[in-house]
């Protein structure tokens, strides 16, 4: 991996060229464009340190490395991020997770926002990400472009995607998948014809009777099976997978900012575009609350996202610490980190990431802690970071996601027994009805939300 901001580029070889044809292309003809992201408001307090792709998931997991795996496992040719927004940590996380794997490491590649002697300004949104990036990315012999969120949840087999874009020779193929009207607010909408050619497209339709308009033949809908059932609409997951030329033509000739409000809307009118269904899992991780309920449901007896594939595992930074270690501790449908200590506590649908530390007599339910990036500190010259980061004594957390580095006092209750939906406090917030406890905060002894 290089940081082209920081690191220079070194060639030893010229690049060398070839002719391109997109019947008989293959995934190793793909280049991979991974967006890093933007400020994520709508998921603070979690985004108060760090951009949405490294916010961590599942305990061990952070965002970006569900599309950084799904790209590997297709063989894509090489992977681009594009970093803006509080991307250090993301930065160290890739460098530190796929550095040390010789598998990967040769494909990856950061980008970041930098300014130049013709342009002065940071990316304005995902299609300007890539403009300011093309000259760069133009550079790589690659027939296609597939264009990747960096905050979404899924596992798509990329090379059946590249089989439909071949079959049907669009110039841009978006990844979709049906979803019901009331999903439909939320997301791209599009409509097809039976050739799967899209002939309409609206981002987040409201009105009744735009998304009247919007409704795809049932015919090819019914051939998803029952993930289908009363989903009359096909939604844009985000996802994009364009041909060489008509990238480059489209950013040139359309200089608006983004993919979904502007560029896809307007070479949907041009024609050329077109639908791949996809039937499995998808979650776009937009708030606090979708993104604790996809925690939620990793602890699911059969959870819809599965981490359990050996034939296509998400990677992970790998962390060199002891077993966990139990102490007349009960646990049930909970997930547990590497090197955690839980002494005499209760754990109910609860997450619990590396290191995390919980002492007698707790009780966690519906809970996801990250976990902490050290046991004790010594740096005593910094007084508002937790020199020992655990949950206290006695404490009792329901429907809460704690952040990492956290230190909760004894006979604390963080329980939402008001019942808001939104709250704004010291150190402490409520989203969605759900408690969010950021990143390096301490809560005291005694404490009730």
């Amino acid at each position: 991996m290089t940081n082209r901001s920081t690191t220079s580029r070194l060639k030893s070889k010229p690049i060398p060229q070839k002719k391109f044809s997109s019947s008989s292309a293959t995934m190793q003809d793909v280049v991979s464009i991974i967006l890093g992201g933007g400020e994520g408001t709508r998921l603070h307090p979690l985004t108060l340190t760090r951009c949405k792709p490294d916010i961590n998931f599942g305990g061990k997991y952070r965002l970006i490395d569900v599309p950084i795996s799904n790209s590997y496992h297709a063989n894509c040719y090489r992977i681009f991020v594009l970093t803006q927004f509080l991307s250090s940590s993301l930065h160290h996380h890739i460098s530190s997770t796929y550095m040390q794997n010789g598998k990967t490491c040769h494909q990856i590649e950061v980008l970041t926002a930098e300014q130049t002697p013709t342009n002065k300004s940071w990316y304005q949104g995902t299609a300007d990400a890539v403009r300011q990036n093309l000259h760069y990315l133009l550079e790589y012999p690659s027939e296609y472009f597939l264009i990747l969120s960096g905050d979404q949840l899924y596992n798509i087999d990329f090379n059946h995607m590249l089989e439909f874009a071949k079959k049907t020779d669009a110039d841009v193929t978006i990844a979709t998948l049906p979803v019901t009207e009331k999903e439909a607010t939320r997301l791209g909408i599009l409509k097809i014809d039976e050739q799967h050619i899209i002939t309409n497209f609206h981002e987040k339709p409201q009105e009744k009777s735009v998304l009247k308009d919007l409704k795809s033949p049932l015919s090819l809908l019914k051939t998803m099976g029952k993930r289908a059932a009363k989903k009359e609409f096909l939604g844009s997951m985000g996802i994009y997978l364009f041909k060489r030329k008509a990238l480059a033509k489209l950013l040139k000739e359309d200089q608006r900012e983004d993919f979904g409000k502007h560029l896809i809307p307007s070479k949907v009118a041009s024609g050329r575009v077109a639908a791949y269904i996809y039937d499995g899992y998808w979650e776009d991780i937009g708030t606090i609350g979708t993104f604790y309920h996809a925690n939620m449901a990793l602890t699911q007896e059969t959870p819809p996202f599965n981490f359990y594939d050996e034939r296509r595992p998400i990677f992970a930074k790998r962390y060199d610490l002891p077993p966990s270690k139990f102490l007349q501790t009960t646990a049930s449908r909970s997930l547990i980190c590497d090197g955690c200590l839980i002494d005499s506590a209760h754990l109910s649908q609860t997450i619990l990431g590396p290191r995390t530390v919980i002492n007698k007599g707790c009780e966690l339910q519906q809970t996801y802690i990250m976990g902490n990036d050290y046991y004790q500190t010594f740096a005593n010259d910094y007084h508002d970071f937790p020199i020992s980061p655990s949950i206290g004594e006695n404490s009792i957390v329901q429907r809460a996601i704690i952040d990492k580095n956290v230190a909760i006092g004894k006979n604390v209750r963080l329980i939402n027994k008001e019942k808001l939906l939104h709250y704004d406090g010291k150190n402490i917030f409520i989203r969605d009805g759900i408690i969010v406890v950021p990143r390096g905060a301490f809560i005291p002894d005694n404490y009730v939300l």
